[in-house]
């Protein structure tokens, strides 16, 4: 049996950590094609590029960066440089993308963009904690356990998966907790000075609905939700 051709991308750009751990994992699973920013890109959402053309560097066999968003990427990728392409993986993020984050992170809406392109997605996170050093090995030991399962769940047209993976301590495992985003507004707070807004909120902080993935996942959980174009 053939094995599953995989994209990979993300928000933090080409040369993060996080992507190169989705890479290994990706590679465990199947054969990996690389479609990542040239530049960091976190935050932007779901824009995409169509008033300036878009630079592609080659890096690697199978390897390229793009000068555009993560939903350019997947784009590109998709229609122009891989499009017999059977998964889209995108990640691991350097942070969660819980609840609201959903509708800011790049990182999802590259998921989201493969998805409204007919091809199943994975967005994968890591929530971090400021107190507890982060390996990326093991964040990708954990997101190849969840990969290995959600490629053989059925997943509907238009649909993709959204993954945040917990903060641990070395050794310590995690349940998996399949629920529903939340939908809390973040901590949305500025400090003033004269004319210049800082923001002030807290990640941490924010509000949290029992039973969502910010909840479980702030809790020591692996979220994972089935989302809808």
């Amino acid at each position: 049996m053939a094995r599953p051709r995989i994209l990979v991308t993300n928000d933090d750009g080409f040369d993060a950590p996080g992507l190169a751990a989705l890479k290994t994992v990706a590679a465990a699973l199947g054969e990996v094609y690389v479609v990542a920013p040239a530049e960091p890109q976190s935050y932007v959402g779901h824009r995409v590029t169509t008033d300036r053309p878009l630079a592609l560097t080659q890096t690697a066999h199978n390897e390229f960066h793009l000068a555009g968003t993560p939903a350019d990427c997947v784009r590109v990728a998709l229609t122009s440089l891989f499009p017999e392409i059977d998964w889209v993986l995108a990640g691991i993020n350097r942070g969660g993308n819980l609840g609201a984050d959903l509708y800011i992170s790049g990182t999802v809406a590259a998921a989201r963009e493969a998805a409204l392109l007919g091809k199943p997605g994975v967005a994968v996170s890591q929530y971090i904690r400021r107190d507890l050093a982060l390996d990326w090995s093991r964040s990708g030991e954990i997101a190849q356990g969840v990969m290995e399962w959600l490629f053989t769940e059925p997943l509907g047209v238009r649909m993709y998966w959204n993954v945040n993976l917990p903060h641990l301590e070395n050794g310590a495992s995690a349940p998996v907790v399949h629920c529903d985003p939340d939908n809390e507004p973040l901590d949305v707070r500025y400090r003033r000075e004269q004319d210049i807004f800082h923001y002030a909120g807290s990640y941490p902080g924010r509000p949290r609905t029992p039973g969502r993935d910010v909840d479980h996942c702030f809790q020591g959980a692996i979220t994972v939700s089935c989302l809808r174009v």
